[in-house]
């Protein structure tokens, strides 16, 4: 039986992954959206299991020296955030396909230990309308969002590391291309896609 290969979709923060991947699993419902731990607080609206797997340092801590982490990053800020071994499990055994939403460095262990992960990266058309949407949300301090921001410019160097490349100018162009992208991967590895 054919390996479903993973698709990990990364960029800057403000490109418009989440949209994008919303979208995609709207139109694509055999892909499952891998929840990751993290060490950061919970936002207003957010549930543990649903958005994320909200941890302790500790449990984090507990959790790497296990080696439950399939990859793992640590912001400047000191939040910690990671994708558990066994999320990807759980989604292969139900006979989904595993769609993981990662930052680059995440992105790349997952390219170098999943043999036919397929990454993405996704950006916005400059770097001007990339601050704009990270600002319009909102959900940053001034101070997280010019960290967010400086981070943004060195994520934008690696992007020629990524199997694809997006640019998120038009949203729906930009969800056919990803779809594309991901049903494409899917034939190649002998996996059949329901178009």
């Amino acid at each position: 039986m054919p390996r479903k290969p993973v698709f990990v979709v990364t960029g800057t923060s403000g490109a418009g992954k989440g949209t994008l991947e919303r979208r995609l699993l709207e139109r694509m419902p055999e892909l499952e959206l891998a929840i990751s731990a993290t060490t950061r607080d919970r936002r207003e609206g957010e549930q543990d299991g649903r958005e994320y797997w909200f941890i302790s340092q500790d449990e984090f801590d507990r959790k790497l020296a296990a080696g439950d982490f399939l990859e793992h990053i640590v912001f400047e800020w000191g939040q910690r955030s990671g994708t558990l071994r066994s999320e990807i499990d759980r989604i292969l055994q139900a006979g989904r396909i595993p769609l993981l939403d990662l930052e680059t460095e995440g992105a790349l262990a997952v390219a170098e230990s999943v043999p036919g992960g397929v990454t993405i990266f996704v950006k916005a058309p400059s770097f001007e309308e990339n601050e704009r949407r990270l600002r319009e949300r909102a959900t940053e301090s001034e101070g997280e969002i010019e960290e967010r921001l400086e981070l943004a410019r060195r994520q934008l160097e690696q992007e020629h590391l990524f199997d694809h490349v997006i640019e998120n100018d038009d949203l729906e162009r930009s969800v056919d291309e990803l779809e594309e992208i991901v049903r494409g991967s899917l034939a190649a590895a002998g996996t059949v896609s329901k178009p």
